[in-house]
Order: C-alpha cells, then sequence, then structure tokens
C-alpha cells in the first residue's frame, strides 16, 4: 500500500543544510497498525509529514521516494497529490494549527467534511463529544486539546481512509479517551483501515500496535511483530535504545 524509500531529510537554516533523518524504509500493508516509537526531538512528525510532501520545500529537502500503490507521491502531479490527502491518507496532528483555523465554527468543517450529517450527529455521541448543535457553534480555541483531538479523529475515520497517519495520539489525555482511541482504530483496523501512529507512549504501542519500529539518532529500525519488539532479550540491537526511553518515562 505505502512504501517509503527515503535516503535522507534536510533541514536548511541561512543555507546551512543539517541531516535530521536518514535511512528511513519501511512497507505499509493493509489492516495493520504500525507504531513508531520515538523520543521527543527525534524527527517522528518530520517523518511522517514527509510521506505526502507535507514538508516545507523551502526549509526541508527530502532525498528519496514515497509509493502510494505504486504511484510515486514525489514525482505526482499536486492535483493528484492532493487528492491522495483527501480520500486516501489521513492525518490526526498533535499541533491543532494544522488541524483547524481557530477563526472558523467547527459547523464549517462537519458541514465540508463530505461526511453525512447525521453520520456526524450520531458519533459525536459515540467520541464522548456534545451533541451537534453545542459544538458545531465553537471555536477550537473554546474547547480542550483532547476534544479537537477526538474531533479529528472522527472526522478522518468518517471520511473513510485507506491510511490514517496519527501523531502523539494520547498526548495530554486521560485513560478513559486513550481507551476510547483504542477501541476506534481497532475498529477501523478491522474495516479494512491502515493506522501509522508515532508516539512516546510505550503501553499504548504494546496494546495497540501489529508491528513496532524505533526511531533514535536519526535512523528508524525495521518494523516488526509487536510482540517479538517488546521482548526483553538482550539480543536485540534495539534493546539499549528502548531501555534508555524508557527511563525518561
Amino acid at each position: 500500500m505505502l512504501k517509503a524509500e527515503i535516503q535522507k531529510i534536510l533541514l536548511y537554516n541561512n543555507n546551512v543544510s543539517r541531516e535530521i533523518l536518514c535511512n528511513i524504509n519501511f512497507n505499509i500493508s493493509e489492516k495493520k497498525i504500525y507504531t513508531i516509537l520515538g523520543k521527543n526531538g527525534s524527527g517522528k512528525s518530520t517523518l511522517i509529514k514527509s510521506l505526502t510532501r507535507l514538508l516545507n520545500d523551502t526549509v526541508y529537502k527530502v532525498d528519496g521516494n514515497v509509493f502510494w500503490n505504486e504511484e510515486n507521491i514525489y514525482k505526482m502531479g499536486r492535483d493528484r497529490l492532493l487528492e491522495i490527502r483527501r480520500k486516501s491518507i489521513k492525518y490526526v496532528l498533535q499541533d491543532l494549527t494544522n488541524n483547524f483555523d481557530p477563526l472558523k465554527k467547527l459547523k464549517y468543517y462537519f458541514d465540508n467534511s463530505g461526511i453525512n450529517k447525521q453520520v456526524i450527529f450520531n458519533q459525536l455521541n459515540n467520541f464522548l463529544l456534545p451533541d451537534y448543535k453545542t459544538i458545531s457553534e465553537l471555536h477550537t480555541y473554546e474547547i480542550s486539546g483532547g476534544m479537537a483531538q477526538r474531533i479529528s479523529l472522527m472526522l478522518a475515520i468518517l471520511s473513510n481512509p485507506k491510511l490514517l497517519i496519527l501523531d502523539e495520539p494520547t498526548s495530554a489525555i486521560d485513560y478513559a479517551i486513550i481507551n476510547l482511541i483504542k477501541l476506534k482504530l481497532l475498529d477501523f483496523k478491522q474495516n479494512g483501515g491502515s493506522a501509522l501512529i508515532v508516539t512516546q507512549d510505550i503501553n499504548f504501542a504494546k496494546e495497540i500496535s501489529d508491528e513496532v519500529a524505533f526511531l533514535h539518532e536519526n535512523k528508524l529500525s525495521e518494523f516488526i511483530n509487536s510482540q517479538e519488539f517488546f521482548d526483553n532479550s538482550e539480543q536485540r540491537p534495539y534493546d539499549n535504545f528502548l531501555k534508555s526511553f524508557k527511563e525518561i518515562q
């Protein structure tokens, strides 16, 4: 479904380049949940944004390719790229400024989502959100970050994409909401979708993931079975990375 072959990602500042990621190679197939674990500042958000050319190309340079069902995202026209972003690959970003315009009420996003309004009415309660009449008249600065995150996830799932990409989906929310997100993602997978999650939340990764990789020192380990990944065998080459990661939790 999605195949990433990225040799390096460079960040430019005052005409000086710095390599922030290299050797990013992985495949995502159908009906699986993949998780990339990494510390703050390891480049997780940069990595997922690079997959659909969301990085600012005046600041970043991506050396490599990403394929969506054999189509090269880095060589396709903008119209086709926008179609894939609109229909096939949906993001739920941690930075809410990239999810919503604070000047627009939530009604704008509901009405322009392409999703049947009755479906939204029904799903608001399932995502533990206020009723449509109440929430649609609010701006994002009038709701909590956790609530905005659930709205983003709801709209993303209801648009029925093939791939859902989530950036720190459990940050700043309580355990009950984390369980809700887990159930919604498992339902999404059961209905044929795949998800790519980047997070620091080891417990969530253990509970939700089919395959896990670790982002450390600008490089991504291979994705392997979740149970194998969390096996504490000292034979694993990433064990020291995982142990140091646990120490800061």
